[in-house]
């Protein structure tokens, strides 16, 4: 799926550019043109004269210079984080801006706009309205229109993430874990043994782990263990960015057409939206039976959590209710996937962190990841470097501009434009991580707590004292503040047990390690799907069990 988004992606790209830049040079010169007849009955000049004129020149000249800056926007699509991090470079700290076809950006590094950024109310910066340009969920979640402000008809999914599903991690890992554990026998029983390992596409592993585990949680076993279901929803993700990009690169004035057309290609969200809404609305009628003293079932899951804390005085349709969990779903699934895999990536790529990783995952330390969902700092820290050398996206805090903005400085963000952080780039600069370019799995691992693993490889530490964890909001992977991911302990721990599983079932190495791991597309890094690794089962190992 994710080579048919490339794909489409490439042809939407070539259609839209050619329709753009026309627009531009016709835009531009009947619009220069103007300028320079209003300028010659100002002044009353000659035509010689007016071009004397360097304002006049660059006036006459500029439709071309329009052009390339065009074509420069649309150079973003395939490499944005080299963009941002040109930008970074020369920028030195300060703010910068870069332009995609369809916006432009701002992006900030210092902690002092970013505070700014943080503090600035939902009616002026919002991430919601970014998140809203980003995926168009009019056309790709079966016309979920939501308003550009958080909470205008309440925040029932923070409070679901941040404390219900989070308290629920405990309950739930074991059933994560045997289910993602089954999943990756069943895949590798159709694979032919080849001198002792076997060869299978990463991505699509992994994928189908993280699908089942969120299913679990947010939709409840009924649907988690529906093939059918999990198939639809699968494909709702990768093909939710392929319309959204598409509608995003037309010209405006077919944007709506474009979204109409390709709602009627691709009706996933619609077989989504229907196989939740019956189940939805049976919860509600449950709901209104217990009111009224029956007795009905108890579920443990983000439907529930949802319909429960959604607002007493205007309670939520089960529409509506629908329409958050296809949100929820498409921001879940998507993120913990791909970093899953880089980490795995590095894994193969960084052996000599296995051994400790392991003893971690089968010693007393995974008893506090049992109880809580968090700990195994091992583990963690190597998660957190992976994402920090390979990190999914270059932009992290998002904010559309609903009104117009000034940063401290000068700098000035007008309505639709965005103002991010550049992630990626800052992850990479030492004046955050001493030596940033390099892989040091476990930078983040206070050295008495590896000294507890017992004699091994010595690991250097060049970030010694610095024993900042995964789900920590210091750099920007979560997003910033009041507004970071709510969600973010349950990704986590969802991370650590499936990549817990590949570290004590399998000795694993890259099937071929010279190849291109990932493609670029705007500001994120997707893996190939057709990288593999070779998994040797081990015969002497020792369950992570939950």
């Amino acid at each position: 799926m994710l080579s048919e988004l490339g794909s489409n992606l490439a042809i939407a790209t070539v259609l839209s550019g050619t329709f753009v830049v026309l627009g531009s040079v016709l835009s531009s010169s009947w619009s220069h043109y103007s300028k320079v007849r209003k300028a010659m009955i100002s002044t009353e000049a000659s035509p010689t004269e007016l071009f004397k004129s360097s304002i006049v020149r660059n006036i006459l000249l500029d439709p071309w210079s329009s052009v390339k800056k065009r074509a420069k926007a649309w150079s973003f699509l395939f490499r944005g984080p080299q963009v941002i991090q040109e930008g970074y470079n020369k920028a030195n700290g300060a703010p910068y801006e870069v332009f995609a076809p369809d916006n432009r950006y701002v992006l900030v590094s210092s902690d002092k706009h970013i505070r700014e950024i943080d503090a600035a109310p939902d009616s002026v910066l919002s991430l919601q309205a970014a998140a809203k340009q980003l995926i168009q969920p009019k056309y790709t979640m079966h016309n979920f229109d939501w308003f550009d402000k958080r909470g205008v008809d309440g925040t029932p999914l923070v409070r679901t993430l941040r404390a219900l599903l989070t308290n629920h991690i405990p309950d739930i890992l074991p059933d994560i874990h045997s289910a993602t554990s089954a999943i990756f026998d069943q895949q590798l029983d159709s694979v032919p043994l080849r001198d002792g390992a076997k060869s299978v596409p990463l991505y699509p592993m992994v994928k189908e782990a993280v699908v089942f585990s969120n299913a679990l949680a947010f939709f409840g076993p009924e649907l988690a263990h529906d093939k059918a279901f999990l198939k639809s929803a699968t494909d709702l993700i990768e093909r939710t960015l392929l319309m959204a990009e598409i509608i995003r690169l037309v010209p405006g004035c077919i944007a709506h057409a474009a979204g109409r057309i390709l709602t009627y290609r691709y009706a996933t969200d619609k077989a989504v939206h229907d196989a939740l809404l019956p189940v939805v609305e049976r919860r509600l009628e449950e709901r209104a039976q217990e009111k009224l003293g029956h007795s009905v079932a108890i579920h443990k899951d983000c439907i529930q959590w949802i319909m429960e804390t959604s607002p007493k005085t205007k309670p939520w349709s089960g529409d509506r209710i629908v329409h958050e969990l296809m949100a929820l779903w498409f921001g879940s699934v998507h993120i913990v996937t791909t970093t899953i895999c880089f980490a795995v990536h590095d894994l193969c790529l960084h052996p000599e962190y296995l051994e400790p990783l392991r003893k971690e995952l089968q010693g007393a330390q995974r008893v506090g990841f049992e109880k809580s969902g968090k700990g195994l700092l091992l583990l963690d820290s190597f998660i957190r470097e992976s994402a920090r050398t390979t990190p999914v996206e270059s932009m992290s805090t998002r904010r559309q501009a609903l009104q117009p903005f000034s940063l401290s400085g000068g700098w000035k963000v007008d309505v639709g434009e965005w103002v991010c952080t550049p992630v990626r780039a800052m992850m990479k600069d030492p004046v955050y991580y001493a030596e940033p370019q390099e892989f040091h799995g476990f930078r983040f691992v206070d050295p008495g707590t590896l000294q507890e693993f017992g004699d091994g490889p010595d690991f250097k530490m060049p970030q010694r004292g610095d024993c900042a964890q995964l789900t920590d909001l210091d750099w920007q992977f979560w997003g910033t503040g009041r507004m970071a991911c709510p969600g973010r302990f349950y990704a986590a721990a969802v991370m650590k047990t499936i990549i817990g599983l590949f570290i004590t079932k399998y000795d694993l190495q890259l099937s071929e390690p010279e190849k291109s791991r990932w493609f670029i597309w705007r500001t994120s890094t997707y893996p190939k799907p057709s990288t593999a690794v070779l998994l040797r089962s081990r015969l002497d190992r020792i369950d992570f069990d939950l």
